[in-house]
């Protein structure tokens, strides 16, 4: 059955509603960033650019970067905007936009994340680096879909437990990383963990202006949690929702972040275009051996 006009919306030119692209217009290998000016400095990299749109905040510039074919696209900020992107980037590959129906052979995509974060962990520093092991969904986006068998009810159950989580609150989703591409930028330079996702940033992530927090011991509580090897490295508000719809869709997904704040001891980076730029470079050089 063919998918309605009003379920999945098409521009004039047969474009994806929110993105404004075409099938044609993507690489299978994907670079999201939150900042549509990031486009531009991984794209300034580039040994060629070929194609560039842009609607609202969603940025697109498709090019090469040595012999490999890359897009990078700005997701904007937040959990919402994931659900968008995601899904029409999935619509370009995976449905025929002409007769509306999924396909039958499938095409999975490799997404690697490049954002910026605020570490937990005393131990991990402005400036450094981590690799999302997992995403900690505490926003509540995943569950408005099926997510039967990618989550970590054991994982999740101790983390109940630990914060003692409201139960006003949607249950939190933890939700693994792709092995596959996290293999090609393992690295010791890199820190690894779970990565927190908010649905926002001033109370969601326990920052406190005018209004009190339902729960302002939230973070200290996350920094303690531990699980077997694992624990809480950083908060952001973007990787649990990219993972968990990776997974749904049958694509591959890593996010890696570059860290411009240390929540526990209060510090920033002194130049944070300095730490993405690096982080830019360290992961172009290891997209071209996926």
């Amino acid at each position: 059955m063919a998918i309605k006009d009003s379920e999945l919306i098409l521009n004039p030119d047969g474009s994806v509603y929110h993105l404004n692209l075409k099938p044609e217009d993507i690489s299978d290998t994907i670079i999201f960033v939150g900042d549509q000016d990031r486009v531009e400095k991984i794209t300034k990299h580039f040994d060629s650019i070929e194609f560039s749109t842009q609607k609202r905040e969603f940025k697109t510039q498709t090019g090469y970067y040595k012999d490999r074919r890359i897009s990078v696209i700005s997701t904007g900020i937040g959990p919402d905007n994931i659900d968008i992107v995601l899904n029409e980037l999935d619509a370009l590959v995976n449905i025929d936009l002409k007769t509306r129906k999924p396909k039958t052979n499938l095409t999975s995509l490799n997404i690697i994340r490049i954002g910026t974060s605020g570490s937990l962990q005393t131990d991990i520093p402005v400036d450094a680096f981590v690799l999302s092991t997992h995403g900690l969904d505490i926003n509540g986006m995943l569950h408005f879909y099926q997510i039967e068998g990618i989550s970590n009810p054991e994982i999740e159950d101790a983390f109940v437990q630990h914060t003692n989580w409201d139960k006003n609150k949607a249950r939190p989703i933890i939700i693994n990383n792709s092995k596959y591409l996290e293999r090609y930028f393992d690295n010791e330079i890199v820190y690894k963990g779970m990565t927190g996702t908010a649905g926002g940033f001033y109370g969601p992530q326990g920052r406190v202006l005018r209004l009190p927090l339902q729960d302002s011991t939230l973070n200290s509580k996350l920094k303690s949690f531990k699980f077997k090897e694992f624990r809480i490295t950083n908060f952001e508000m973007e990787t649990s929702v990219i993972y968990g719809l990776s997974k749904l869709l049958g694509h591959e997904a890593l996010s890696l972040n570059a860290i411009i704040a240390n929540r526990a001891n209060g510090d920033f980076s002194k130049n944070p275009k300095k730490t993405i730029e690096k982080l830019i470079l360290f992961a172009l050089e290891r997209i071209v051996n996926i």
